[in-house]
């Protein structure tokens, strides 16, 4: 198979202030959900109002808050089809009806809360091998916000205080859900000042895109490399591939990280960018055409 034949959508939060990573903290109130112009694309995507789509609460600490507020806005926006699986451990990951709704669904959203929590939760699962079997071969949509995009990846973030990202070994990184091998994704990018989090995190990973969204913010993925930026606010592409110094595998941990050449775009809403040819389209690839720019000598 060329390409997976599904879609992701990664989006950068705002709607689940359940957890901060960074402190410890748990707020149980303050739910803003983002605009809903971003799951009135989802749902577009999923195939309509009449879509099947599975909301799946296992990040947060606050499921069933949380699972409410996503049936409320979808309902906002006449899409009433719409599940919630609360999806607290392992054993539930077995249940036979989470496993049929998995498999008969049009799309599934992961909400924000802890991205540590999504992976060590359907890592190895039948659960999570229907939905990466269905992306790869089903028109498909997996959409997530906040730590739900952030775990879409092979390579994850799963901890990092912003404020010490700039230092050796400040930024934790593990195996993610794997829908897709090529991007880090972070979120909250520009509220929570995650650049340097980010970016530690490409030049440990070279081989990766890094992406980060901004709240109101989010990546449409297609055929596993097409993307758009969608929503209100920024995307922050950072490019590893052409770095000609860095000194982060020779340093001891807790020294400054030191890096040339690192590539950074930013983008808008429909704004695009080629994953594989490392390539920023000031408009977003249509189907399978990819707009070349010619040169006149």
């Amino acid at each position: 198979m060329d390409h997976p034949k599904g879609k992701l959508i990664a989006v950068g939060g705002a709607e689940d202030k359940g957890t901060n990573l960074e402190t410890g903290d748990i707020f149980r109130n303050n739910l803003n959900f983002f605009e809903l112009g971003i799951l009135r694309r989802v749902v577009e995507e999923a195939g309509g109002p009449s879509a099947r789509i599975e909301i799946i609460t296992t990040a947060s600490t606050i499921p069933y808050e949380v699972g409410e507020n996503y049936l409320d806005a979808f309902g906002k926006i006449s899409c009433t089809n719409v599940g919630v699986m609360h999806i607290r451990n392992r054993q539930d990951t077995q249940n036979p009806d989470f496993l049929e709704r998995i498999r008969s669904c049009d799309a599934v959203m992961f909400s924000g809360g802890n991205q540590l929590r999504l992976s060590a939760t359907d890592g190895g699962t039948e659960f999570l091998r229907i939905m990466k079997r269905r992306y790869l071969e089903e028109n498909f949509l997996i959409a997530g916000t906040s730590a739900g995009a952030m775990a879409m990846s092979n390579t994850m973030i799963y901890e990092g205080n912003a404020t010490r990202a700039h230092l050796k070994g400040e930024v934790k990184i593990t195996t993610g859900l794997g829908f897709i091998n090529t991007l880090i994704i972070d979120s909250h990018f520009e509220k929570r000042g995650r650049f340097g989090r980010l970016a530690q995190a490409v030049a440990t990973n070279p081989s990766c895109i890094g992406i980060g969204l901004g709240e109101d913010t989010g990546m449409l993925i297609t055929e596993g490399n097409k993307m758009e930026a969608i929503g209100s606010g920024l995307v922050v592409i950072i490019d590893g591939h052409d770095i000609l110094h860095s000194n982060i595998a020779d340093i001891p941990d807790g020294n400054p990280v030191s890096i040339e050449n690192l590539k950074v775009h930013f983008c808008e809403k429909g704004n695009g960018y080629l994953i594989r040819e490392r390539q920023f389209l000031p408009e977003a690839v249509d189907g399978a055409v990819i707009k070349k720019q010619v040169s006149v000598e």
